[in-house]
């Protein structure tokens, strides 16, 4: 079961200097799978929620991993270290693969890792916050 399917923050809004108020934003969290097609090439897939729901509940072996990284860096084209999902903490994350196309993670919002062969895809730190994730392993 998806133990949470939105994601709040808070935003300040800034006049002259001052807060002038508080947004609150509520929006649906993201579930993006990245996939190695016939191509070779990594692919994206947005997955809806009930999808996640019951890949999360096959847990894979090996270890789960919190990771972090500061707000600002890149690694070039890798592929999956395994089958996993990671779920951003904090911090964003950009992702993007061999045909230019980009996704930005946010807090709360998922990433489903499959391309374990071919091209692979680029990660980029983005944002002022260093990131923090949690990644577990997906059983197949």
């Amino acid at each position: 079961m998806v133990a949470c399917c939105w994601r709040a923050y808070a935003g300040m809004l800034w006049d002259d200097g001052k807060v002038a108020e508080l947004e609150l934003r509520r929006e649906q969290m993201k579930v993006v799978r990245i996939y190695t097609g016939a191509d070779n090439q990594t692919h994206f897939e947005d997955l809806p929620l009930e999808t996640f729901a019951t890949l999360a509940a096959q847990v894979g072996t090996g270890p789960v991993r919190l990771n972090q990284g500061p707000a600002k860096s890149v690694t070039d084209f890798h592929n999956a270290p395994r089958r996993q999902y990671v779920v951003m903490m904090a911090g964003q994350l950009e992702i993007e693969i061999g045909d230019g196309s980009k996704r930005v993670l946010d807090p709360g919002d998922v990433l489903v890792a499959e391309d374990l062969t071919g091209k692979g895809h680029i990660t980029r730190g983005v944002g002022e916050q260093p990131r923090v994730s949690l990644a577990m392993p997906l059983a197949g």
